[in-house]
């Protein structure tokens, strides 16, 4: 039963992938990226803190230029360009494998982390699955990248990622969600440097 389940959604993921494409690279975009099997990693500040970090390096030697970002419990959601010549999809990649390996680590480490044989055998059995992989997968191979291509869709898209928290029941108002960008956007300086959208 568990095979059929990890098969069909890599089946899945190949799909979509081919579908999900950055066609142009001096648009912003609508990322959404989550972990294998929605897992519920990020309700821990220190695998929070990680991504934080990561972003942050890819913002300085990366190229990443960041509009947005919002990081929940088991995925993540982001408004990105690039710098000049720098293809977005390759910061992503980027990003993905380095903090895929961080977060492992910092989970198999963590004394603390009374989930931490359920979450990696999810991540093994998912590796095992996907011939990219050696041992583990964290994050699904799916991006979704949107085109924002109008300021009707960047706003939808923009009031959608702050909403996330909201919606979930976690807080009352998007700024008040340590994680995300729309601390920025009501005027509290945020986690992250940003660029704002105009």
């Amino acid at each position: 039963m568990i095979k059929r389940i990890f098969d069909s959604a890599n089946s899945k993921e190949t799909k979509l992938s081919a579908k999900y494409k950055i066609r142009d690279q001096t648009k912003l975009h609508f990322i959404t990226f989550a972990v294998v099997e929605w897992v519920d990693v990020f309700t821990r500040r220190i695998y929070k803190n990680a991504l934080i970090d990561s972003l942050t390096y890819c913002q300085e030697n990366k190229g990443l230029l960041l509009y947005a970002w919002c990081i929940m419990s088991n995925h993540v959601h982001l408004i990105i360009s690039s710098k000049e010549g720098i293809k977005q999809e390759d910061i992503i990649r980027d990003f993905k494998r380095h903090t895929s390996k961080q977060l492992l680590k910092l989970i198999e480490e963590n004394k603390q982390e009374s989930r931490k044989n359920w979450m990696l055998w999810i991540f093994k059995k998912a590796g095992e699955r996907n011939s990219n992989n050696k041992n583990y997968q964290f994050w699904r191979q799916d991006n979704h990248p949107i085109e924002l291509s109008t300021n009707k869709v960047m706003e939808q898209r923009l009031d959608y990622l702050h909403n996330n928290p909201v919606e979930a029941g976690i807080v009352e108002e998007p700024a008040h969600y340590l994680y995300s960008s729309a601390r920025d956007y009501a005027g509290i300086k945020g986690l992250l440097t940003i660029k704002f959208i105009e």
